[in-house]
């Protein structure tokens, strides 16, 4: 029996439409002999995965670890030395809040070969297919990507930084910080701020809300929004484009 060479691949899911994934990252899946997945990407694209694959789910949904990262930084090892190519599928882009850099930092000294396949951010995606644009001329230069909340579950200082520029500042994993992010931005006096927040952004049943720093809490009851969501403040979310719907299947004839 051919001993395969272990090696990981991180492999960036896009922000939930199945349609918003690479090329490349449809090859490593198809190329997999064990794939962990998180609960943030869209099980469709395991689709694409060889029948003989072993899908492993580690994700964490509602608070509850499926895998500890601990294990699961084990469990690629393992897997790698006993099967071959391991895919670690995470939502978005592994290397924006997805801890991809750090599980090819814990396996490299075990002899993994180690890639990693970008994916597209749902913190561009999300603003984006609500018309959104992060930065625009004459409305902001330039824009912040915050996590709302840190490894001490606590908000991120960068959010009152951000706060005190000019920016675009998108916020992820911030629901739960939402009342400690308008007290910032009202202690900045921009109650009148424009604010997004866009909820399962890019998936059939994403939901928006938009207000204002000083309304946005009512916004968010009307509109029942709640996690997974991104959070963007900022000037640009009153220059929103008008879009089209696009057709996702091609029209036979």
């Amino acid at each position: 029996m051919k001993i395969k060479t272990p090696i990981l691949t991180v492999v960036g899911a896009g922000p939930g439409d199945e349609d918003l994934i690479t090329l490349k990252a449809i090859k490593a899946i198809e190329s997999a002999d064990v794939i962990l997945y998180d609960a943030l990407i869209n099980e469709a694209l395991l689709k694409y995965a060889s029948k003989d694959a072993e899908l492993i789910f580690v994700g964490k949904r509602k608070g509850c670890y499926a895998f500890q990262q601990e294990q699961i930084n084990d469990l690629i090892v393992a897997k790698a030395k006993e099967k071959g190519h391991v895919v670690r599928l995470k939502g978005g882009d592994p290397f924006i809040f997805g801890r991809g850099a750090e599980e090819i930092d814990y396996v490299r000294p075990f002899g993994l070969e180690t890639y990693v396949v970008p994916g597209i951010s749902s913190s561009i995606a999300a603003p984006a297919y609500q018309g959104i644009p992060l930065t625009k001329r004459g409305a902001s230069e330039s824009f912040w990507v915050i996590t709302g909340t840190t490894k001490k579950h606590q908000i991120s200082g960068d959010v009152a930084l951000a706060a005190k520029s000019t920016a675009t500042v998108v916020i992820l994993m911030g629901m739960s910080k939402l009342d400690e992010i308008v007290k910032i931005f009202s202690a900045e006096n921009k109650q009148d701020m424009s604010i997004a927040i866009v909820q399962n952004g890019t998936r059939d049943n994403q939901n928006v809300g938009i207000g204002t720093i000083g309304t946005i809490h009512q916004v968010v009851a009307e509109k029942g929004l709640s996690s997974p969501a991104i959070i963007v403040i900022g000037n640009v979310v009153k220059e929103r484009a008008v879009l089209s719907s696009i057709c996702s299947e091609v029209q036979e004839e």
